[in-house]
């Protein structure tokens, strides 16, 4: 019996075979009202030029869509083996710095150096242009167990599960909607002049650098939901089953970085230095740190530069498709860099892109942009973009800003004027649901 089998060659990929393949979030339609038009865009052009974008956006889409195949396939069959060789080389230079102890000081500094840097860049490739994109269902059409969305889960300590349901379905859904999109200011900082005002965002920015570095747990707290528990919009049942499955994956990538590599260096230990265990623990910290920030900045710069636009709940319902493929234009920007930069980012460079077309392939969004930008002109709107540097100092200057306290008391929201004001929206609400129903009787 054969101890080792040869891996099946994968079956080439058949033209037009994502040609159908569509995991694209759809516009945000009021049920208790589905003949009132959106609002979204008319400062920008007419229902009937929103109409068109939308067409011409729809078919950039499906060109795309029908070009996919097999070069697609290959890279990221290619880019997962990197990122493999990647992972795999760090962690042979993580367990060998300790034979170099005894020739020279900055050898064995050398060598624990690349292995950080090696394993940080693996982390960052299979969070990005990997983890991320596949989830997405990028890939889908492969019918390749490797890349299928509905099973992909990364090395993260946010479980895939909730991961798709807060960015896929809620932040690519509803994205930059007030009291829809969670992910306005992750519910700890104020990013948007419509926010409320509250004590905490005087430390908008330390708190920023604070989740900059253990960002991946700020995620994984983000999935669980607490705040939708304790404010009675998510039922304890599915509070427990969210917090179960966090629990579960903690303990699998707790162990995995900073138990089970830890205690395979321990032989060295003895014939090298007892620390060296503390240094491949201290590695793996070091690395996943290098992958958090990372992750972060990217993050940041594509949603929270000062010009991008938020919505409210109201403006955005019964959108059309054009005016859903308007607000992703408007609620997002874009970093310049060069094909490797954008390669590391998972392509989130292109963030603009991404949302407007978040189950292509990432890898598409660099060409994609030309037709984008094409519309952009003719509609006269604007695309945000600009380098990472600039980027980061328009977050940081916008976090800044909007962590003073306003002088107009109905944005700070422990005022009375505030209380009263959504007071009085909440009972609008009601008044307009009854005045729905009464109709719907009389009907």
């Amino acid at each position: 019996m054969k101890l080792l089998r040869r891996r099946t060659k994968p079956a080439p990929i058949e033209p037009l075979s994502a040609s159908d393949h569509n995991r694209a979030p759809v516009p945000l339609v009021a049920e208790d009202d589905p003949t009132r038009p959106s609002t979204i865009g008319l400062d920008y052009m007419s229902y009937e030029q929103l109409e068109e974008f939308g067409r011409e956006l729809d078919e950039v889409r499906q060109r795309v869509l029908d070009d996919l195949g097999q070069t697609d396939a290959d890279y990221i069959r290619r880019v997962i083996k990197v990122q493999r060789s990647f992972e795999v080389l760090g962690r042979i230079t993580l367990f060998s710095f300790p034979l170099l102890l005894p020739v020279a000081t900055f050898a064995w500094v050398g060598m624990l150096v690349a292995g950080i840097v090696l394993l940080g860049l693996a982390k960052i490739i299979e969070n990005m242009e990997i983890g991320h994109n596949v989830m997405h269902g990028q890939y889908d059409w492969m019918n390749d167990p490797l890349v299928d969305g509905k099973r992909y889960e990364w090395d993260n300590v946010a479980p895939a599960s909730e991961w798709k349901h807060g960015h896929n379905y809620i932040h690519h859904t509803y994205t930059n909607i007030h009291g829809m999109d969670r992910d306005i200011g992750y519910n700890m900082f104020r990013i948007d002049s419509d926010q409320p005002w509250y004590p905490s965002h005087r430390f908008n920015l330390p708190l920023a650098f604070i989740l900059m570095l253990v960002f991946e747990w700020g995620v994984m707290y983000h999935g669980v939901e607490l705040d939708e528990y304790l404010s009675g919009r998510l039922s304890k049942k599915e509070f427990q089953a969210r917090k179960k499955r966090a629990y579960a994956k903690i303990r699998r990538q707790v162990f995995k970085d900073y138990a089970l590599f830890p205690l395979l260096s321990l032989p060295l230990a003895f014939v090298t230095a007892w620390w060296v265990p503390l240094a491949v623990l201290g590695a793996n910290v070091v690395a996943n740190i290098i992958r958090n920030i990372w992750t972060f900045l990217v993050i940041f710069c594509g949603h929270f530069p000062a010009e991008v636009e938020t919505f409210q709940e109201e403006d955005a319902k019964n959108e059309t498709r054009g005016q859903w493929y308007l607000r992703q234009i408007l609620g997002s920007a874009n970093i310049s860099g060069t094909p490797l930069f954008h390669v590391l980012t998972g392509n989130l460079s292109h963030q603009i892109e991404h949302h407007l077309f978040p189950d292509i392939p990432a890898r598409r969004y660099r060409e994609v942009s030309v037709d984008v930008k094409h519309l952009v002109d003719k509609y006269g709107l604007r695309y945000n973009s600009g380098r990472l540097s600039r980027q980061i100092g328009s977050v940081a200057r916008q976090l800044h800003k909007l962590s003073h306290k306003p002088d107009d008391p109905y944005k700070v929201g422990n005022s009375p004027e505030s209380k009263a004001l959504r007071r009085a929206k909440r009972a609008a609400a009601a008044a307009r649901a009854e005045q729905d129903d009464r109709e719907h009787l009389t009907v």
